[in-house]
């Protein structure tokens, strides 16, 4: 009998919550009775401050098929979904949302075409981005545009982590501990057979969103840092290019006295150039300290997260 594990991040999912159990119970359900399937739902509380973790430990008590880990406090969904697939037990694990925006819906269709041997892996995307702040969505399509350009690792526009995977991919995402992760270029890296199913994109059930605009822009920083260097080689050529407009300047700055007499120019011209320099030095520094505090934090060697709590004995 094969088991399906599905892997739930949570922080401050209270309101969801019985949503998501209601409907994902039911499709498993459903599943179990047309397949030999078992399926285990494990919840990762991250240091949710509302009642989230007292809801799942109710509902572990309720239900055999419910197990959950809680950290100690925040240590964000990426942490959250590497410590799922890292307990998780069946032979296919899912990573969903508890929002409702991944539908459970989909499972069965996911099951089906791993089943089929065709594929290691279903991913979604979304199509559509009703319901999303127009500034979001239109910054969300250039990163993933400036993404694929500059990486050699693919990520569908719309891409979410919800998806279904084979026991071998999960091990192959585990063999990769680095403490600076960004799951979707890791599901890309491994590589395997992966199908992309489309949907429309659903709106939270409850609740609301934990992903602010600078959330995103730290997340989307993140992932350029972890899947290419393009941006280190940008600041190269950034310098190489003024250190060439400069010396041409200097050219015509000798031509201009020498032949025609001409003043150098004043302290405005000269103010206006220094800024302008200044700007660009600490822009290439900045993208040299993002690339060491990456370094420096790996080297650190610190766990990904800290459990406080498991369901284990309830």
């Amino acid at each position: 009998m094969k088991t399906i594990s599905v892997i739930v991040p949570c922080y401050n999912e209270e309101k969801a919550l019985p949503f998501f159990l209601q409907e994902v119970r039911s499709v498993l359900e459903r599943m179990m009775e047309d397949e030999e399937l078992a399926y285990e739902l494990l919840f990762i509380n991250d240091g949710s401050t509302d009642g989230t973790l007292q809801l799942l430990r109710d509902a572990a008590r309720q239900d055999n098929h419910v197990q959950y880990l809680s950290f100690s406090r925040n240590f964000g969904k990426e942490a959250a979904m590497y410590a799922g697939l890292q307990h998780c037990k069946g032979d296919y694990a899912a990573v969903m949302d508890a929002d409702m925006q991944d539908p459970p819906s989909l499972l069965p269709e996911m099951y089906a075409a791993l089943r089929s041997g065709e594929y290691d892996s279903v991913a979604t995307r979304r199509v559509s981005r009703d319901g999303e702040p127009p500034v979001r969505s239109f910054f969300a399509r250039r990163f993933y545009r400036l993404m694929n350009r500059i990486s050699d690792t693919r990520i569908e526009d719309g891409a979410r982590d919800f998806r279904l995977m084979t026991r071998q991919m999960v091990d192959a995402i585990l063999s990769m501990t680095e403490y600076n992760r960004f799951s979707k270029g890791i599901f890309g890296w491994v590589g395997f057979r992966t199908k992309w199913l489309p949907y429309e994109n659903v709106e939270r059930v409850a609740g609301q969103t934990k992903w602010s605009f600078w959330k995103l822009f730290l997340y989307s920083i993140e992932g350029i840092t972890a899947f290419s260097t393009v941006p280190l080689a940008f600041a190269s050529v950034i310098g190489v290019l003024f250190c060439l407009i400069a010396f041409l300047f200097i050219c015509v700055v000798l031509v201009k006295t020498l032949l025609y007499g001409d003043p150098v120019g004043g302290w405005p011209s000269m103010m206006c150039v220094i800024l302008f320099l200044g700007g660009i030095q600490l822009f290439c520094i900045g993208i040299l300290g993002q690339y060491l505090a990456k370094t420096y934090l790996e080297t650190k060697r610190r766990p990904i997260y800290i459990v406080q709590e498991t369901s284990e004995g309830l």
